[in-house]
């Protein structure tokens, strides 16, 4: 074997694969090339080897995070951070404290439509907090929706009903005037058009501080859930100045009344790629959110909502998915509700599979048991984000989320044990924005099906939480085979990837809320340092 560039030794190393397990293991020219027991890496070494003893350390592969949304995110947690309110008046005293320049915009994100405790979504605590005259835009915890005030709505000329190519709308109250809640991103970029744009350096270094902070955590790569704006410009301009912490899989949105020459845009984009970049996919919505009312279910919910499909004809949807299909793009489709999940899964069953990556489906938050096995039996990966059960949902059903459903349809919520058991591939993310992105927070929330460190709060369907092997494949071997790298990446085997991630816990053996808080010594991505701490 050639001379190693680096070894990293340490008393567990989870290959993620059967067989002895190894307390070495070598890396040259990015991959791995040999892993062993510690008194082997005598013959792996050279005069510039670097070696790395790590001691009682857990070396597993690099954890990758199937759903996150990097360039979008950077412009969408602009402001003040709401995402720990939890009440109007902490919502206005938050508000109040912000500092705004006179004549600027009050911005903010992360807001919990739990904060109203049912009563209707109002720009009232605005108005309160603000006053009439200023601009104020809070993007909901969903991202899908968002509160304005008046004179914002002033601003865009907002001052009834208007109708959208997608299930987007302005709510209004009885006399047709707008209350200030937008729901899905046509209504949003009504006002977010107004807004100042942040300059490209300020992006770009928020790129790149988000992304220390990934590999800080460690992260060694994401699924990006789009390829807007100035995406392509980003990150040539990042890999210019050298290589990533953190490599991505993007896939670029499709939405209702794109056309072909739409279509043929994201057709294009699959060429683009960089050293630890690539486009690789399309991105569909089939519906909204439980929480704003524009999720795609077979009965409408408690407020008669979420009864549409998020593309005015559904047979479009189909019709585009398989174009693309057809072109060896494999599809990814956010479905939340039941009859919008039924729907792709039908979609899918008449598409071709002509990339090694398989078709997906992101959230997958209601459904009846009829259609688990269809994963495992159609090949579609199911994509979850444990943290929005346990962040957003209670035990006790009193949540917003879960009043909207209705006690049968929030009994069969996230049901992550049931697809593993039912032999499906489950990858696990964040969906940063939306949710913090800390994999070992999430890890322990698959698990425990709570908030990690919080052991006072009820799990929310505790029979549906992992085991912490299968919490761990998610983010590893789940997540390569979902990419279409089995073979390559996602195991700690000669020959793979030498991404690799570094846990001062057993992510195997450590109590979950312990692992929560567990140190990261060290990322390694493509064989190089991403992070030491």
């Amino acid at each position: 074997m050639s001379v190693a560039d680096l070894i990293l030794m340490a008393d567990r190393i989870h290959t993620m694969s059967h067989g002895p397990a190894p307390t070495a293991i070598a890396v040259a020219g990015g991959v791995i090339t040999a892993t062993g027991e510690r008194a082997d890496a005598r013959d792996w070494r050279g005069p510039r080897t670097e070696v790395i003893e790590l001691g009682s350390a857990t070396i597993t592969p690099g954890l990758v995070d199937g759903h996150f949304h990097p360039v979008t995110g950077i412009g969408l947690t602009r402001g003040v951070d709401l995402s720990s309110v939890r009440t109007a008046e902490g919502l206005k005293a938050a508000l109040r404290d912000a500092d705004v320049a006179p004549g600027a915009w009050l911005s903010g994100w992360g807001l919990d439509p739990n904060v109203f405790e049912g009563a209707p979504v109002t720009y009232a605590p605005l108005v309160e907090a603000a006053g009439p005259d200023v601009p104020v835009f809070l993007l909901m915890f969903d991202g899908h929706s968002a509160l304005v005030s008046p004179r914002a709505l002033e601003m865009a000329g907002v001052d009834g009903p208007r109708v959208f190519t997608s299930g987007a709308s302005v709510v209004c109250d009885a006399d047709r005037k707008p209350t200030g809640h937008l729901l899905e991103w046509e209504a949003l970029d009504l006002v977010r058009a107004l807004m100042p744009e942040d300059s490209p350096a300020d992006r770009r270094a928020r790129l790149t501080d988000l992304m220390r902070r990934m590999a800080a955590c460690g992260l060694t790569a994401a699924d990006a859930m789009d390829f807007e704006g100035d995406s392509l410009e980003l990150f040539l301009a990042m890999e210019a100045d050298g290589d990533l912490p953190v490599r991505w899989r993007f896939a670029p949105f499709v939405m209702p009344g794109s056309g072909r020459d739409g279509l043929d845009a994201v057709i294009a984009q699959q060429r683009l790629a960089g050293r630890r970049w690539r486009v690789q996919g399309a991105k569909f919505m089939i519906d909204g959110t439980i929480d704003g009312g524009t999720a795609w279910l077979d009965e409408p919910d408690t407020h008669g909502e979420s009864t549409a499909c998020f593309w005015p004809d559904p047979s479009a949807y189909t019709e585009a998915a398989g174009i693309l299909a057809r072109h060896g793009i494999p599809i990814v489709t956010h479905a939340i509700g039941d009859a919008g999940i039924r729907h792709v899964l039908d979609t899918y069953a008449g598409l071709p599979r002509a990339s090694a990556a398989p078709h997906r489906i992101e959230h997958l938050e209601t459904m009846p048991t009829e259609l688990i096995g269809r994963f495992a039996r159609q090949d579609v990966t199911a994509s979850m984000q444990p943290t929005h059960c346990t962040a957003y949902t209670r035990a006790d059903h009193s949540d917003n989320w879960s009043s909207r459903l209705g006690k049968r349809r929030a009994d069969r919520a996230f049901r992550a044990r049931d697809l593993r058991d039912r032999e499906a591939r489950l990858v696990l993310g964040s969906d940063w924005p939306i949710a913090p992105f800390d994999p070992r927070a999430i890890l322990a929330a698959a698990r425990l099906r709570r908030p990690a460190g919080r052991p006072d709060v009820e799990p929310v369907l505790p029979e549906q939480g992992l085991t912490a092997r299968m919490a761990l494949e998610g983010y590893t071997c789940e997540a390569a085979a979902a990419a279409g790298l089995s073979g390559r990446s996602g195991r700690l085997l000669p020959g793979h990837r030498a991404d690799l991630t570094v846990f001062g816990l057993d992510p195997l053996t450590a109590d979950p809320d312990e692992f929560a808080g567990s140190p990261v010594p060290l990322t390694v991505v493509g064989g190089r340092v991403a992070h030491r701490g």
